[in-house]
């Protein structure tokens, strides 16, 4: 039998063969990439053969070897030990079933073959009684004038010493075990089966006696063996007591009994002690478990040493599978007398508590290499900890829509000690996040949860874990999606009817505290508080100088591909944000578009006005829309000024695509009734170069430039269409770089222009209403 040794320790490689090989073996999966059970296969085969001489082997590895030498081959020979004990102890692990189903058909057959030899030698006896009876009959007639002498002779005869021993046997054995001396008892059986060899070997005694010897010796063996499992099974009967029951129950050749016996007194022991332990007298689900489990594990450990010690490691597949059962009756009532009901209320922590009490007490038992149980706890206990996860998620949403409802959004920093855990501080230190209310909240609720759930993470929940906060963050980004003004009209086109439970962001400034909070939370906060499910955060002991590099480092794959999923969410958020503003731009309260091909083409119908150049107001207001909110995102993104120049340019190039691909208006320019002339297309180049102009190295990015630039190709190649060179129309580049530069110095507050007729005398004066109802002016 194999010994009893926690299934989680690690097996050592075979170390490298021949004498002179290091003392450490290689680990399993080392550099070599061979198979480890291939290279231990081949170090043993020389110690299997018949004819293997361990003093011969010793000699011929030995002739001038020194001292260090000798103790290197003694470390090599014991780590050989080693691997091959641990070999031996995955074999049978692997065929573990079947390994048990074979020791328990062994164990009956041993019991069927004692029963068996006990009815033969029974038979036995019987027939040479009666055929020592028929002989004395037959002499009895066949003799019948020496009968008288013969009588008078045998009952001259004195009995012999062995005679009288057998005659006194019963009664001594009856005193024995009236008087529970058991050693004495077993020490006369032993003696008697002992002589009873011996007469038999010698004739020295006859067949009836020697068969009323043997019913004698198997009567009282009997007898000593159920006065024994009587005494196992009392309730006061103590460890030592039991322990000495079971060995001399296994004296007596019944060592299946003896085992079963012992473990029936321990569960007998663990139900009667269980009685006085109630969930209803309990002030709470942690110390019913604790209760529960410091009991259920000590009987386990208790019976593992009086196994041990009375067995050794002969039983010990029956010991796994009885403390297994022990163990899942164990959790089955703590999952229904107290994670059920924290389960169903979303108590993370109660459950938590539960799971570590348990757990706590069962790595007790594993630490002195005793059984692992704690799969069997982790696989009973995880559907409950997952149903308490589930709803501490839901419970996060719902209390996120709920300030929702109530928030300004209105960025500010946290309100002292919010970030500050009960357990470990993670408390910000330096630059501390400006969010609004309900932001600030949910990270702490995140926070929160995180201290609740770490000490799960050795039941493999981090998927789980990481999968719902990403869907509480989606949430909590969709809430923050219907608080921009826009979504209420996409509401009304689309004819569905959202329940609006949040406040609507009216300002600017509003709309981009609703980007701080997201950009905020993706890209730290979040990713930040996920490192708590590494193994390196739970190893602890990170020195401060390095744990921003050992966390970078350490991150899982699926932590950074979680950290992209919610970098998707806020681009989601940034796209509703700068669609909406798009929109804006482009069209009126009426729904008239402020880009047209007409604005360009009737330019040169009114060819005789005099033209006060400048961009059109659709590209002066995009400017100016612009430069506030970069002005206002400057002090809501420090330290993430990217993010903001990427809102920017977003912004932009949703505009440019915009008029990139409406296709109404290029055929108006490209196949209209009236060609682009001119002036129109003087115009169009100058409103694409003054995006050009305030874009670079700002708002613009390279691939919307290159758009940029096939938007001009292709208005000149339409004016190229009537037949005229768009070169000898267009002025120089310094013409339309100054234009531009003006428009830039006067809407940024640089230049001043008086009454601003200039630009009130612009082609595009058309859209002018628009530009001023915005207040860009």
């Amino acid at each position: 039998m194999t010994s009893v040794k926690s299934s989680r320790s690690r097996a050592s490689g075979p170390a490298p063969a021949g004498p002179m090989a290091p003392a450490a073996p290689q680990e399993n999966g080392g550099g070599s990439g061979q198979d480890p059970g291939v290279q231990l296969a081949d170090k043993l085969k020389i110690f299997k053969t018949e004819n293997f001489e361990p003093n011969a082997y010793v000699q011929s590895k030995c002739p001038t070897i020194n001292e260090k030498e000798l103790k290197q081959l003694c470390y090599y020979l014991q780590d050989l030990k080693k691997a091959s004990a641990e070999e031996m102890r995955k074999s049978v692990y692997a065929n573990y079933a079947a390994f048990i189903r074979t020791s328990k058909e062994i164990s009956d057959l041993e019991g069927e073959l004692l029963s068996i030899k006990n009815f033969l030698g029974a038979q036995t006896g019987l027939i040479h009684g009666l055929a020592e009876g028929i002989n004395i009959d037959s002499l009895q007639e066949g003799y019948e004038g020496s009968g008288e002498y013969d009588i008078s002779n045998v009952e001259d005869e004195e009995p012999s010493d062995l005679e009288k021993w057998a005659e006194e046997l019963p009664d001594r054995l009856e005193v024995l075990l009236a008087e529970r001396r058991v050693d004495e008892a077993l020490d006369s059986l032993n003696e008697a089966e002992k002589l009873v060899a011996e007469a038999k070997q010698k004739q020295a005694i006859g067949a009836h006696e020697l068969s009323l010897l043997k019913n004698t010796i198997s009567k009282h063996r009997k007898k000593l063996a159920d006065q024994l499992a009587e005494a196992a099974c009392q309730s006061s009967t103590c460890g030592v007591e039991l322990r000495e029951a079971s060995a001399a129950l296994k004296r007596l050749g019944d060592g299946p009994r003896a085992h079963s016996l012992l473990l029936t007194a321990h569960y007998q022991r663990l139900q009667y002690n269980m009685q006085v332990i109630h969930p209803t007298s309990m002030s709470h689900g942690g110390a019913y478990t604790a209760a529960l489990s410091q009991l259920v594990f000590s009987i386990i450990g208790q019976a593992l040493n009086d196994s041990q010690a009375v067995f050794g490691d002969e039983y010990a597949s029956e010991l796994v599978v009885w403390s297994t059962k022990q163990t899942e009756t164990f959790a089955h009532l703590v999952k229904r007398h107290a994670l059920a009901s924290a389960a169903a209320a979303g108590g993370l922590r109660a459950a938590a508590e539960c799971v570590q009490i348990a757990i706590g007490h069962c790595s007790l038992l594993e630490a002195h290499g005793r059984l692992s149980l704690s799969s069997v706890l982790m696989r009973l206990f995880r559907p409950s900890v997952e149903q308490a996860l589930s709803a501490n998620l839901r419970r996060i949403e719902e209390s996120t829509a709920a300030l929702a409802a109530a928030d300004e959004w209105v960025l500010t920093f946290p309100p002292a000690g919010s970030y500050t855990s009960n357990k470990t501080s993670t408390t910000f230190v330096g630059n501390q996040p400006k969010l609004s209310s309900s932001a600030h909240q949910f990270y702490a609720m995140v926070q929160d949860f995180f201290e609740d759930v770490g000490p799960l993470l050795s039941m493999q929940l981090g998927g789980s874990t990481m999968d719902g906060l990403l869907n509480v963050f989606n949430a909590y980004i969709n809430l923050l999606i219907n608080a921009l003004p826009g979504s209420i009209e996409d509401e009304a086109n689309l004819g569905v009817h959202v329940n609006r439970l949040v406040r609507i962001a009216e300002t600017e400034s509003q709309q981009l505290a609703l980007l701080a909070n997201a950009s905020l939370l993706a890209e730290e906060l979040l990713p930040q508080a996920i490192l708590k499910l590494s193994p390196t955060h739970q190893a602890g002991g990170i020195d401060d100088s390095r744990k921003k590099g050992s966390e970078r480092n350490n991150r899982l794959p699926e932590q950074r591909e979680w950290k992209k999923k919610l970098q998707r969410s806020v681009d989601r958020l940034r796209d509703c944000f700068c669609r909406q503003h798009a929109l804006d731009l482009i069209f009126t309260e009426d729904g008239e578009s402020n880009i047209s091909a007409e604005m360009y083409i009737s330019m040169d119908l009114n060819s005789n006005d005099e033209i006060e150049w400048a961009p059109s107001p659709i590209y002066q207001e995009l400017y100016a829309t612009l430069s506030r909110m970069a002005s206002i995102a400057s002090d809501m993104f420090v330290g993430r000024e990217r993010f903001a120049t990427v809102l920017m340019i977003r912004l932009t190039e949703t505009v440019i695509l915009w008029l990139s691909e409406d296709q109404g208006f290029w055929e108006d320019i490209e196949q209209g009734p009236r060609p682009l002339g001119p002036l129109g297309l003087q115009q169009f180049y100058l409103d694409m170069q003054f995006v050009i102009l305030f874009g670079q190295g700002r708002f613009l990015s390279r691939n919307v430039h290159q758009v940029i630039v096939e938007i001009i190709d292709r208005a000149m190649h339409a004016f190229s269409s009537t037949g005229m060179n768009p070169d000898s129309v267009l002025p120089p580049d310094d013409w339309f770089f100054d234009i531009g530069e003006e428009i830039i110095n006067r809407i940024s507050g640089r230049t001043q222009f008086g009454n601003g007729e200039r630009y009130l005398n612009s082609p595009s004066a058309q859209s002018i209403s628009s530009f001023k109802s915005h207040g860009s002016l």
